[in-house]
Parts: structure tokens; sequence; C-alpha cells
């Protein structure tokens, strides 16, 4: 991630605890951190008043959870190296092999689809461990290293299709990983919930979850206190290579054809979910619930935007626009945080550098 932006930036200063503040002052000081939270309810009640017969129904529910499941998972696969302070475009560009993988294995190579999707995941994984070695070992910036490697898996996904759609007769128990329901929503959704709840234990309640958070605030300070920088930013690679796999079975089940021109089009809404995840619920860190709400901001204005009759390049717009915001939300909130804190170190020199009064000899 940006080094221009902090950590903290977002983070509630706790020197301001003991200050009395008025209610006004209390909120804007909360907007910046929450007001995404209230931004994406808000959303959602002014397109279910303006859209009354078609947005605030089941069946749109339905559908976007359905058609924003895949990119949940990747911007949850791209959470875990941010909390190491790197970055994985593999997410983006990985799907794109990884769901016509899934596919022509089944249906060129005649494997079991269990074992084809052991493969892909396993596959997944592997490029993890190369992102790893890369960024680790070879001291290579994140961001290019995992451009650099994907961009050689979309070349190989290129040139394993063809360039043509991979088709044919899928088996039933594959094509029900994506088409099955639980309580009447996409199982799709499920799968998300179930990945949230585990990185948020790991991540929230575990040594290893705060050892990763060590690393992304202050890799040297961790290395001083023992913690194996190495293995642990080698591990939060591979993690995210296994869920980007993943989400490239389910989409594959989901869309039952394989082509190369699918997959790229996620790579932007899902680090723009995970970057508005810094912003939200746990503000100043990179965190699991922060990256849903993320996502579900992008997929309800978005959704509503497409009801109206948005063109077909507002989607995109929509998610540069709110990539953009949520950085520039950051920074603010980094400079008038800076402020404060020069403003109240330059009283304090103030207050120690006042003269004493003497008192009066009697």
């Amino acid at each position: 991630m940006s080094s221009s932006i902090k950590s903290t930036a977002l983070e509630p200063d706790k020197s301001l605890d003991g200050e009395a503040v008025s209610l006004l002052q209390r909120i804007g000081r909360a907007m910046p951190v929450y007001g995404l939270v209230v931004l994406t309810v808000g959303l959602a009640l002014l397109f279910s008043v303006l859209l009354p017969d078609t947005f605030p129904t089941l069946f749109n529910l339905r559908a976007i959870l359905a058609d924003k499941s895949v990119i949940a998972l990747l911007a949850l696969a791209a959470t875990i190296p941010m909390i190491t302070g790197k970055i994985d475009l593999t997410v983006g560009y990985g799907i794109v092999l990884w769901h016509i993988l899934a596919i022509s294995l089944q249906t060129q190579l005649g494997l079991p689809w269990p074992a084809a999707v052991l493969v892909v995941l396993a596959c997944a994984a592997l490029f993890g461990v190369l992102n790893g070695l890369l960024v680790e070992l070879a001291q290579i910036d994140s961001f290019i290293a995992t451009l650099g490697t994907g961009t050689v898996i979309y070349a190989v996904a290129m040139w394993h299709s063809g360039g043509r759609q991979v088709v044919g007769e899928l088996p039933d128990g594959f094509v029900g990983i994506a088409a099955g329901s639980l309580l009447g929503l996409p199982i799709g959704a499920f799968y998300v919930l179930a990945v949230s709840v585990t990185l948020w234990v790991v991540t929230e309640f575990t040594p290893l979850g705060r050892a990763l958070y060590v690393i992304g605030a202050n890799p040297k300070a961790a290395q001083l206190n023992g913690i194996s920088v190495r293995r642990h930013v080698m591990g939060a690679f591979v993690a995210s290579g296994l869920l980007s796999g993943f989400a490239g079975v389910l989409l594959a089940s989901r869309l039952q054809i394989g082509q190369a021109s699918v997959g790229l089009e996620f790579l932007l809404p899902a680090l723009v979910g995970a970057f508005l995840g810094s912003t939200t619920i746990r503000p100043g860190r990179v965190n699991v619930w922060g990256t849903l709400v993320g996502v579900a901001i992008l997929a309800i204005g978005i959704s509503g935007i497409q009801q109206f009759g948005g063109a077909f390049y507002v989607e995109p717009l929509f998610n540069g626009l709110t990539l953009l915001v949520s950085i520039g939300i950051a920074g603010w909130a980094q400079q008038r945080r800076n402020r404060s804190i020069k403003r109240r170190i330059a009283e304090r020199q103030l207050d120690h550098a006042a003269p004493v009064p003497s008192t009066p000899s009697k």
C-alpha cells in the first residue's frame, strides 16, 4: 500500500479523549471514520425510495449477492496481503486462468470435478508462493512483482484457451457449487460469510493475526520482536492465492464457460473494496468487515444507477471515483490529524515555557 497515507490516518486520536468536545465535534470526527457505513445504508434507502418496484426486492437482493460474491472473495483475498503492507494484483489476473482451468481440466482432460478443483487451488497457491518469493527474497516491490506475475498468468490463460471460449458438458456437482441456494439466497453469499468469519477470527483473535498487523505497521519492529516477516508475508500471499483460486472455481461454476476476456473487470472493484475497508469499522487498518462494507457500497451504488438506465461505462467510472474518494478521505484525515498534533505540541511547549509567578515575600 502507498506509504503516503499512514496506517493510522483515520484512527481516533486517543489524546483527545479527555478533552471536552461538543456533539457536533464528535460527529465531525466520527464521519471520516464511520461515514462509509452511513453512506451505504443511505444509498440503499435512497434507491429503495426512488425505485420502489425494483430495488427493495428479494429478486434484486439475490442478483446482487450472486453477482458480487466473486468480487467479495477477491476483495478478501486482496485484504490479506494488504494487512502486511503488501498488494496482490494477481487476484484480478489470476481468476482469468483459474476459471478457464477449472473447466478445461474437466472438458479436455477428463478429470473428475473434485480433482479439477484441487488442481486449480494448488496452482493458485503455488503462484502465491512465487509472489512471496519475489517480494521477500528478491525484494521486488509487491505492486511490480504481482503486476508481472499477473500479466504472465493472463498470457498463459490466453495461450491455454487459444483466445476462444472453453465449453463442454460439466457435471451437476460442479455446477451446483454456484447454483445452489440456502435460506432462499445464493450459496455464494454464504461462501463469502464463511470466509469472512474465518478471516475475522484469525486476524483479530489469534497471534498470527496480530503478527500480520505488526508487520504491516512496522516490519523492522516485528523482526526485532522475533516475528518471521518473510514467513508471514509469504503465507499471506499463499492464502490470497488460494482464495482467488476458489473465486475462480466459483466463477467457472456460475458461468459454465471459460474465456480470457472475463475476469480482469473484477480487479479494480476488488482493490477498491479492500482499500475502502481501511476507512471503516476498524479505521486506520485494513479489516475484513470494512472490506465487505466497501464491496457493499459498490454493489448498491452500481445496481441503483444501472436500474436508472446508466450507460455501460457507469460501473468502471463509479469504481474509479470511489477509489479516489476513499484515498482522499484518508489523506485529508491524516493531514487534519497531523495539524491537530502539531497544534497541541505547540500549546504544551508554550505552557511549559510560561514563567511561574513568584509568591510575594512576607
